[in-house]
């Protein structure tokens, strides 16, 4: 159930749809980013920053996959997971980064953790998404970080 899971986000994001993201999403999930230090937290904030990500990130694509179980990060039990590595680029900066899916009882995501490099892409990003999230009204200006 959880690589189904995992084709269905894949295609989402391959074609730029973020609503198409929703069922996909518990309730309650987390999402843990290398621009801030507390998770985005709950389904409407993190579809938002879907939304932001998806107008961000020029050229993104998925370049590889692996499944697996990790701990997750609220409860620390073993739960399946999925990491699916990525390249992009935002505002002329190279991205190289992953993206690790971890599965609740029902096969929806509940936690998902993104990780960047180099640094200057980190920064590129923060700046960006930042924007992205004020213009949306999801964050006062000023506050994502």
């Amino acid at each position: 159930m959880t690589t189904e899971t995992t084709e269905r986000f894949r295609a989402a994001v391959a074609k730029g749809d973020p609503a198409a993201l929703e069922e996909l999403f518990t309730e309650d999930i987390r999402l843990f980013s290398p621009v801030k230090f507390t998770p985005f937290e709950g389904r409407p904030m993190v579809l938002g920053l879907f939304g932001v990500l998806l107008r961000t990130f020029e050229d993104f694509r998925y370049v590889g996959h692996f499944e697996g179980e990790a701990s997750t990060s609220a409860e620390g039990a073993q739960e399946p997971s999925e990491i699916l590595l990525f390249r992009a680029t935002v505002n002329g900066k190279e991205i190289h980064g992953i993206d690790l899916l971890q599965f609740g009882e029902d096969g929806r995501i509940k936690e998902f953790t993104v990780m960047v490099r180099p640094m200057s892409a980190v920064h590129a990003l923060g700046e960006a998404v930042l924007r992205g999230l004020a213009a949306d009204g999801l964050v006062p200006d000023g506050t994502a970080h």
